[in-house]
């Protein structure tokens, strides 16, 4: 990390945002047929304050330009890795939320498909002096595919006998009103073209954050609570109209928890709640 990208470290924004009724009803009806959690609503916290910028503000991705909150790395792909989560409670309808976001830290790392750079963001969730929920986010920057790599490789799920299992169709109308309720942009989730294209995908990719949301959900409910602890780390895309399980088993550690391409049978994200 070089002095530039330090200068970034430490910086902070604030959002503020009442929880209304129809964001309850539009996240219940999203998630409609995995939800069983109760009042509880795993998730529903990414639904608040998004990032909103004018269209000239705005990168070819769809996402806010680096260099406004983010810092430019000089790496042209961006996408959210994986995080942590703690729930002290629950947010819901009514209710003021904060949420004040700091950035930690950046690294820079040398993968298979090229160098890859790192920005870990801490978000709190505060309804007036109480924090409800703390989180850890982790984005990584990617450079641009070479049309000469090789295919990664996948990683192909492991045998397991679940505790439960959720299944799920992500359809593009169900990316498009994800990325509506979150006002996400990013232009993998809705521009075939530009995801085959430009970013390498073999589709449409389903948002990480999304299937982290079903793990948060499915640990919900076999707990019997919120997680007191939830971390995720996304392994491969998931790519849309690809049916996907979403499983959990018990281990001394308490759940683990996983997405999973049926047809292919790969794991698309891992999770370990408690």
């Amino acid at each position: 990390m070089t002095t530039k990208e330090g200068n970034w470290i430490g910086r902070k924004r604030e959002a503020v945002e009442t929880i209304t009724d129809r964001q309850v009803h539009e996240f219940r009806v999203t998630m409609d047929n995995v939800l069983d959690t109760g009042k509880d609503l795993p998730g529903l916290h990414w639904c608040l304050a998004p990032e909103i910028y004018p269209p000239r503000d705005l990168g070819r991705d769809g996402h806010p330009k680096v260099g406004l909150f983010l810092p430019d790395l000089g790496l042209p792909r961006r996408m959210w890795a994986g995080g942590r989560l703690s729930y002290h409670k629950g947010v819901g309808a009514g209710e003021t939320v904060t949420r004040v976001s700091t950035i930690r830290d950046i690294t820079f790392k040398e993968g298979r498909s090229g160098k890859l750079g790192f920005v870990t963001l801490e978000h709190s969730y505060e309804c007036g002096r109480e924090v409800r929920i703390s989180e850890q986010q982790n984005i990584v920057y990617r450079e641009d595919p070479s049309p000469d790599a090789p295919a990664p490789e996948l990683p192909q799920a492991e045998p397991w006998e679940p505790l439960r299992a959720l299944s799920v169709l992500p359809t593009p109308t169900l990316l498009f009103r994800y990325s509506a309720m979150t006002f996400n942009g990013h232009r993998i989730h809705y521009d075939k073209a530009y995801a085959i294209d430009t970013e390498g995908y073999g589709g449409l990719v389903v948002h990480g954050p999304l299937q982290s949301t079903w793990m948060q959900i499915l640990a919900t409910a076999l707990l019997n609570r919120l997680p007191e602890d939830f971390s995720y780390r996304g392994v491969a895309p998931l790519i849309c109209n690809r049916p996907a399980a979403v499983e959990a088993i018990e281990t001394v550690k308490g759940l683990s928890l996983r997405v999973r391409d049926v047809d292919a049978d790969i794991v698309t994200m891992v999770a370990q709640a408690r």
